[in-house]
């Protein structure tokens, strides 16, 4: 059977401040996100991918996202490592598979596992803005934090919903981090701005 192509993020990269990986380099990460969580959600051997690739061997931030049909079936991922990217690919697709709270009640299961997309989002370091309007939508990402409350929204998320930026802002401060909606203009509110090479496929077509 021939295999669809990686299906890239639509304009949700900046190539100046990150690495864009390769359509091997995408696959591979698919092949591991996809195996890991086959082998979580079944009770299989959880891999323990490695690579000489430098590229997946750099230390950077992840996410990876589970939809089934649309629906979001989980999505978990950190903004830094102390581990190669197809070290962290794995351990973020198994978090995003068994460990997303909002999916505790509602689990995938191995007969849905077929209908899965996977989506790997591999960011850019993290950059403080004092103008959070300078942001791009559906280019960069965004990581709001006060005091112990943060919250973030990858990228895409502004394409998805169509919102405006002081939309993105502030659905940001509601909704992800617990705070005032116009918390994002408050001087002590830490603003930072990120972006992403968001590639993903069908789980049965990896």
């Amino acid at each position: 059977m021939n295999q669809p192509p990686v299906k890239p993020g639509a304009k949700y990269k900046n190539t100046a401040r990150m690495t864009i990986m390769n359509d091997a380099q995408k696959r591979t990460l698919l092949t591991v996100a996809r195996d890991t969580v086959k082998a979580v959600v079944t009770g299989g051997r959880v891999p323990e991918p490695k690579s000489d690739d430098p590229e997946l061997n750099a230390h950077c931030g992840c996410f990876v996202t589970l939809k089934n049909k649309g629906r979001l079936r989980g999505c978990i991922g950190q903004f830094t490592a102390e581990k190669p990217l197809i070290e962290l690919v794995a351990e973020m697709a198994q978090a995003s598979a068994t460990g997303d709270p909002r999916f505790f009640a509602n689990p995938i299961t191995p007969r849905e596992l077929k209908e899965l997309d996977i989506e790997i989002s591999v960011l850019s370091p993290l950059q403080r803005t004092d103008d959070p309007l300078s942001l791009q939508l559906g280019v960069d990402g965004i990581y709001i934090k006060k005091g112990r409350a943060s919250g973030c929204f990858l990228p895409q998320v502004a394409t998805e919903t169509g919102w405006s930026k002081e939309e993105f802002l502030s659905y940001c401060c509601a909704h992800k981090a617990g705070l005032a909606a116009n918390a994002w203009k408050d001087p002590d509110t830490e603003v930072y701005l990120y972006t992403a090479d968001v590639f993903g496929a069908a789980f049965k077509y990896i």
